[in-house]
């Protein structure tokens, strides 16, 4: 979707499961994450499920996703083996600063982790975590109290955005968001051939707001999420 009638201070952002970059018919294809990512145009994306196990080093999935989608990029490995890494990513056309990955994991559960930066784009600073939160309700109780306390620190404008697994329309992440980031998205991401749930969302709070939302049904194609895309001002 072209920016049309995006305002001068205003950013566009995505954040998309990428469900490893395998579809419906259980083909590995990125090319179609990076073709649905970039008719969207975003200047900001999260992605979620990125994982090079069993890829050839020409096939890197984060190489081949920063080459086409942005100049900058940082990721958070949350498992590691000989043949590859699993984790998320943040891919900007805009300098990323202050790079941080944040262990979020509990207990023996699946590792998680948050990666928070600093985005220097034209219309100025903006505060950006990115995170992918466990499955369990007391498992995101505490990744969530992490997560307001990063949201926290520091001033000026900030986002948090990602696959947050929380199915309940008032559960943990947006209890302990709303004080610091009361404005969020609302579209139903999962499963993507028939969305119910809102699994991946973009919060964000005053001097930032949300000017619109949307998803995009195309990307059943790609993945078992939705992305969720947003027009923000960031003052």
């Amino acid at each position: 979707m072209a920016k049309v009638g995006l305002m001068p201070s205003s950013l566009r952002l995505l954040s998309w499961n990428i469900h490893g970059g395998i579809g419906p018919d259980r083909r590995y294809d990125l090319m179609r994450v990076v073709d649905l990512v970039a008719r969207h145009d975003p200047d900001i994306v999260a992605l979620q499920e990125v994982d090079s196990r069993g890829r050839s080093a020409e096939s890197a999935p984060l190489r081949l996703l920063s080459e086409a989608l942005g100049e900058h990029a940082a990721e958070a490995r949350t498992i590691s083996a000989p043949d590859g890494h699993y984790g998320h990513v943040v891919i900007s056309r805009f300098p990323l600063n202050r790079i941080c990955v944040h262990d979020l994991s509990f207990g023996a559960r699946e590792p998680r982790c948050a990666i928070s930066a600093e985005v220097e784009t034209p219309q100025g600073s903006l505060r950006l975590v990115t995170a992918h939160l466990g499955l369990s309700i007391w498992e995101r109780r505490a990744q969530s109290a992490m997560l307001a306390a990063l949201a926290r620190k520091g001033e000026g404008a900030c986002v948090v955005m990602g696959d947050f697994n929380d199915w309940f329309s008032f559960g943990w992440v947006r209890r302990r968001l709303k004080g610091t980031l009361p404005a969020r998205t609302m579209e139903r991401t999962f499963p993507s051939v028939y969305p119910v749930l809102r699994l991946d969302r973009i919060y964000c709070g005053a001097p930032a707001r949300i000017l619109r939302s949307w998803s995009d049904t195309d990307a059943r194609k790609a993945s078992d999420h939705l992305p969720i895309i947003a027009d923000i001002e960031i003052g």
